[in-house]
């Protein structure tokens, strides 16, 4: 007996464009008018929350190497989210999703770092190409970077409210010795 073939998988920018897709057309449902467009909302909840059950027996079964892998993956980690089922702490993802970005912001000559949480509020310690902290003007794409960490961040942990930056300590002034005189002397 010949084995049947493995369907192929979509691609992430094919995933993407289904979810966008359904977005859309659950906007179009949700603003009917009348009976069918309700009946029609409810299968959808009702049949994302029986997913939602599915995929939590699905990571009650795993051990731990599994469920990790499947946490890490884009597409499954943002449904174990949806259902709230994901392994990970909002706070462990966020820190991951920052840990992710910085070589790319360090490409850029600054640097990003997880600062904790406050609440429900993400912090980063976010610098810029030479050593200009997040509260330097110039358009240097600052707020390019600063937008990146918001959406990875909150694509990771759509459970926080906000992602802000953390202000980083002053440098110490430099104070030449030979400006520094006694105590009592002339």
């Amino acid at each position: 007996m010949a084995e049947a073939a493995a369907p192929a998988r979509l691609a992430d920018p094919d995933v993407e464009a289904r979810l966008a897709r359904l977005d859309a057309l659950l906007e179009e449902v949700e603003s009917a008018p009348g009976p069918a467009a309700r009946a029609a909302t409810d299968a959808v909840r009702l049949l994302t929350e029986v997913y939602g059950e599915a995929l939590a027996r699905v990571l009650d079964q795993a051990d731990a190497p599994l469920a990790e892998r499947l946490a890490d993956d884009e597409l499954l980690g943002h449904l174990l989210v949806l259902h709230d089922i994901h392994p990970e702490p909002p706070e462990q993802r966020a820190a991951r999703a920052v840990e992710r970005l910085r070589p790319a912001v360090r490409e850029r000559g600054g640097d990003v770092e997880w600062a904790g949480m406050e609440g429900e509020v993400a912090r980063v310690r976010l610098t810029s190409g030479g050593g200009c902290g997040s509260g330097c003007g110039g358009g240097g794409g600052g707020g390019d970077v600063s937008a990146a960490v918001r959406e990875a961040v909150l694509a990771m942990a759509p459970e926080l409210t906000a992602v802000e930056p953390v202000p980083e300590a002053p440098a110490p002034a430099f104070v030449p010795l030979t400006t520094l005189k006694r105590r009592g002397a002339p």
